[in-house]
């Protein structure tokens, strides 16, 4: 199998936005972002927030009502090849075996198919390969539609709540096989969830979104270095200066979750927050202000005319 060239970024999104409907509600608005190839991005928020409505996007399973959505340096549909995806609700076909389903995979995709992967996956969960999908369970069939988008070897996996019907044992077996895959192919994974405990140990990159807004997104260690937890006597506490995502006073004592503006003072007593703690945050304070990496110099131009070609081809395709 020959090595493709990998962009430095998986995704790119500037200004998305997706509605349903002329007069639908907006399931993502205004979302600019950047997943560098090769992390293992951790998708959060609550139900209905928009993250099936982004992975779809970047699946080109549907087009942006506006904005701009590069997938591994291109479009959407000319990435398909190289990236894989598990829906929420993993369909398969039911009359098919788990071994008919597999090969089913590798004639859909010729040149990109690596049975040992697949047929590890599913081997591993000590599937019958004469088994009919439609007699699987839930978590056996995740399994099967996972074995899927692995075998396929892509550049970019999505991941719809891939272990929401998964036992606890399941789950880290197959979360162990995630990150081998990305270990040894510089995979680039997208995994949503709305329990981050689930995803705090294995990724390294973080999107939240919150509202059809993307509120933070980047390096987890980085975006737990630009926030503190402080404690401080109310009466003496000053937080001008310093960003407030929340804060609360309790008796005399002040504690709030802030972006540091500069050094605080020393009789404050500052803590990082746990990465829980900072999601639940910005979600329980919508007013906040979100953080988000700048569009680097050299590269707004460019986000900024892809911007511009799609939101003129979707009114010309309107």
């Amino acid at each position: 199998m020959t090595s493709r060239p990998t962009p430095p970024y998986a995704l790119r999104a500037g200004a998305l936005g997706k509605r349903f409907g002329r007069r639908g509600a907006w399931a993502l608005r205004d979302c600019s972002f950047r997943l560098p190839a090769g992390r293992v991005c951790a998708v959060v928020g609550p139900n209905g927030a928009g993250k099936s409505t982004l992975l779809a996007l970047a699946a080109g399973l549907t087009a942006p009502s506006e904005g701009a959505i590069t997938v591994l340096g291109t479009d959407p549909a000319s990435a398909r090849a190289r990236v894989g995806y598990v829906a929420q609700d993993k369909p398969l076909y039911p009359q098919l075996t788990v071994a008919e389903t597999l090969r089913l995979g590798a004639d859909l995709n010729p040149g990109h198919w690596e049975p040992s992967v697949a047929e590890a996956v599913v081997r591993a969960g000590e599937l019958d390969p004469r088994a009919r999908v439609r007699s699987l369970s839930g978590g056996q069939r995740t399994r099967v539609a996972l074995a899927l988008a692995l075998g396929k070897r892509p550049d970019l996996l999505l991941l719809d709540e891939p272990m929401a019907d998964l036992d606890p044992l399941a789950r880290h077996e197959l979360m162990g096989t995630l990150m081998a895959q990305a270990a040894q192919y510089g995979t680039t994974i997208a995994m949503s969830s709305h329990v981050v405990a689930e995803l705090e140990d294995s990724c390294d990159h973080l999107l939240l979104v919150g509202g059809g807004r993307v509120r933070l997104a980047g390096e987890i260690d980085e975006l737990i270095e630009a926030h503190a937890r402080v404690s401080a006597p109310a009466e003496s506490a000053d937080l001008t200066g310093h960003t407030v995502v929340e804060s609360r006073t309790t008796g005399r004592q002040l504690t709030a979750l802030v972006r540091p503006g500069g050094p605080l003072p020393a009789e404050w007593r500052a803590t990082p927050p746990a990465l829980e703690e900072l999601v639940l945050a910005y979600l329980r304070n919508p007013q906040a202000a979100p953080l988000t990496p700048a569009e680097p110099a050299d590269e707004a131009g460019t986000a900024a005319d892809a911007t511009d070609r799609t939101g003129n081809a979707t009114e010309a395709a309107a």
